[in-house]
Parts: structure tokens; C-alpha cells; sequence
């Protein structure tokens, strides 16, 4: 159940506060400052990620903070290598759904690969688009330098952004694969000047993913804005993990920095399984799924 809000509030952008219920629990669709005060409060962030209507209602649910629409749904839901062939259309999809399942939690959409490279203008008609079909809070971009000029140009267009530096999947092929980065003085260096530049571009939060976790301390306490990790150490201003890895759901060998909460591939498989046992040996259907007539309703040959 939503409340009622003032119509002073109503007016304001889909970033004001919306009360909502779970039982007597009342939670908070947050809004940049509240992260920003979770930050100087000390109050860790809890983001997940979410695809389908089914995993963001559970999500909103279990009352996460936060709710990221990843292009890592091209390799948990579409079955891809890679997050590279991921789509406008993908994300606005799954977007959609998304929004439709924890429509009074904070969501993040991802710009997908090449969608915010090679225009200003293409980048702001992409963007609009994300922003306005899929009712996202915020949008993520990978990287610094000119993608941190994209992110000043969205923010100067009323976007919220944030940030994503470390291991940046779409450019996998560039890093040389899934590797730790920020491991020596130099690259440890880059990104605490591309930390500190895509600040200075109004993002509201960074991602910061497989970096050490000394590194990710540092540069969190350099930042005004909330960091949230991913394989960065218990440091940062907030975690995030995969839907999937969380739960062991359409998965295999886990990342070391993923904590499995429970075993969904056993658990799923095993009621599956099941299923289709008691298909074969006629178990199933049994009466009490069983839908009756009287006989004398049959047609007659």
C-alpha cells in the first residue's frame, strides 16, 4: 500500500520520498540525499539486482535499499558471454518489468555497450529514453574521462547518474578479462583521479567493482558520494551483488567475492525433477488438481 502524499510532494520529481507498507514495516523509496546521509550516517547501502517482475518484487520484498537493472542480465536471463550484445531495447524491456514488480524502490538502469559513445546527441536520446519508459531513478555508465562527459551532460539534462570504475564489463576485452584492478601504484592512482573526476561530473554514487579493498577504502574516503561495491571490501558505502549469485539460480562457479545465500539450482532443480517423476509415473495429476462434470453432460457419439 502506497500513502497518501502531500500534493506539494506529488509535484516533485520521482526522486521525493513515497511511503509504502510490507506488513507494519514502512520503507522508504530513497531519494540522492537520503544516500548521501546514509553515507555520513555510516549506514551501510543494500543494492541488489533485479530483471523480471517476479525477482523485483521479491527484492522490494526483502527491503533493499536499492534496485540496479544490470546489462548482466545479458548473461543471467539471455544466455550471452558477455554483456556486450545487450541492447536499448533488452533494457528498456527488463526495465519495465522491473519497475512494474518494486515500483516504490530506487532503481538504476544500465546504459548499455556503445550507447552513450558516439554522440552527445545519441547519448541523450538513448538516455531519455532508459529514463523515461523504464521509471528509473538514475542511470549507470562505465568508465571516466569521456564517458564522465556524458555523465555532466546527462546530469546538466535533469538525469541522475552514477558511477561504474574498476573492472567495467563491457570493456572485458579491453582489461584483458575478469581481472582484480587498482592492484599497483599506478593504476591504484587512475582510479582515484577517475573516482574523483566523475564526481566532479554530478554523479550521485560510484560503483566500484574488484578492487582491493584498502584501495576502495581509500577512495571512498575521498569521495562526498556514496560507493557502493562489488568485490571491493567491506569499506564501501554500500554492496551490491547479482540476483543470481545471491541465490545459486542458473549459475555456476561463483566469483570469490559472492556470498550464496542458498542454493536455488539445487532447490529448483530438485522440484523440477520431481515434476516431471511424477508426470512419468502418473502421480501427477491427482484428483485434487482435478477439474469434474457430470457424465451426463457428455456429448453423445
Amino acid at each position: 500500500m502506497v500513502l497518501c502524499v502531500p500534493a506539494e510532494l506529488q509535484a516533485k520529481s520521482r526522486n521525493c520520498i513515497l511511503l509504502k507498507f510490507i506488513g507494519e514495516k514502512v520503507d522508504i523509496l530513497l531519494n540522492k540525499q537520503q544516500f548521501l546521509q546514509m553515507k555520513q550516517d555510516r549506514q551501510k547501502i543494500a543494492m541488489v539486482t533485479s530483471y523480471d517482475y517476479p525477482s523485483a518484487k521479491m527484492a522490494e520484498a526483502a527491503g533493499v535499499d536499492m534496485i540496479l537493472v544490470g546489462d548482466s542480465l545479458g548473461m543471467t536471463v539471455l544466455g550471452y558471454d558477455s554483456t556486450i550484445p545487450v541492447t536499448i531495447e533488452d533494457m528498456i524491456h527488463h526495465g519495465k518489468a522491473v519497475h512494474r514488480g518494486a515500483g516504490n524502490t530506487f532503481k538504476v538502469v544500465d546504459m548499455p555497450f556503445m550507447s552513450y559513445h558516439i554522440s552527445t546527441a545519441e547519448t541523450l536520446s538513448n538516455a531519455r529514453r532508459l529514463y523515461q519508459e523504464t521509471g528509473a531513478q538514475a542511470l549507470k555508465l562505465e568508465g571516466s574521462g569521456d564517458v564522465s562527459r556524458a555523465m555532466a551532460k546527462l546530469v546538466q539534462a535533469g538525469i541522475p547518474v552514477v558511477g561504474h570504475i574498476g573492472l567495467t564489463p563491457q570493456s572485458v576485452n579491453v582489461l584483458g578479462g575478469y581481472k582484480v584492478q587498482g592492484k599497483d601504484k599506478e593504476t591504484a592512482a587512475r582510479l582515484l583521479e577517475e573516482a574523483l573526476e566523475i564526481e566532479e561530473a554530478g554523479a550521485m554514487m560510484l560503483v566500484l567493482e574488484c578492487v582491493p579493498r584498502q584501495l576502495a577504502s581509500f577512495i571512498t574516503e575521498q569521495l562526498s558520494i556514496p560507493t557502493i561495491g562489488i568485490g571491493a571490501g567491506a569499506d564501501c558505502d554500500g554492496q551490491v551483488l547479482v540476483y543470481h549469485d545471491i541465490l545459486n539460480y542458473g549459475v555456476g562457479r561463483l566469483p570469490k567475492f559472492v556470498k550464496k545465500y542458498t542454493d536455488g539450482n539445487q532447490i529448483l532443480g530438485d522440484g523440477i525433477t520431481r515434476y516431471v517423476q511424477d508426470v512419468k509415473s502418473g502421480e501427477f495429476p491427482e484428483e485434487k488438481h482435478t477439474f469434474t462434470m457430470n457424465l451426463s453432460g457428455l456429448p453423445k457419439e
